[in-house]
């Protein structure tokens, strides 16, 4: 392979793991659609099981926890919400990447009966711990 060839080839992988990552941020900040037809974004979100709980992990940077709304049903935890827009109508947008507005997430649970134990917000992210009951 010719050095002409290889910088061409460099570029191109460059230039695919760049939309690749595109398309990840697109994934976990998609939109999602409710029966009523609003849209809401999803932030993304971890859960791990122990023998005693389930620790849920959410990302929701800049959400104040007077916004959130806890609950389970049936075997979801829906958490929902809004992150508002940080800047006056005055200011002028250069980028805005973090999606605000209104938000919800429904996770499925694993087979079993939970209280919400604690719930917290860490560094920009929500924990959620439920209790196996």
């Amino acid at each position: 392979m010719t050095i002409p060839s290889l910088e061409k080839w460099v570029w191109a992988e460059a230039c695919e793991i760049l939309q690749q990552a595109d398309r990840l941020h697109r994934q976990f900040f998609r939109p999602a659609i409710t029966k009523a037809q609003q849209l809401f974004w999803e932030p993304p979100a971890d859960v791990y099981e122990t023998p005693d709980e389930v620790k849920i992990m959410i990302a929701l940077p800049g959400v104040p926890d007077e916004e959130l709304l806890i609950k389970l049903e049936n075997n979801l935890l829906i958490i929902s919400g809004q992150r508002r827009l940080p800047v006056s109508s005055e200011s002028q947008i250069h980028r805005l990447e973090i999606p605000y507005g209104c938000f919800e997430r429904k996770i499925e649970l694993p087979i079993g009966h939970f209280e919400i134990g604690m719930r917290e917000l860490i560094h920009g992210c929500l924990l959620v711990l439920l209790r196996k009951i």
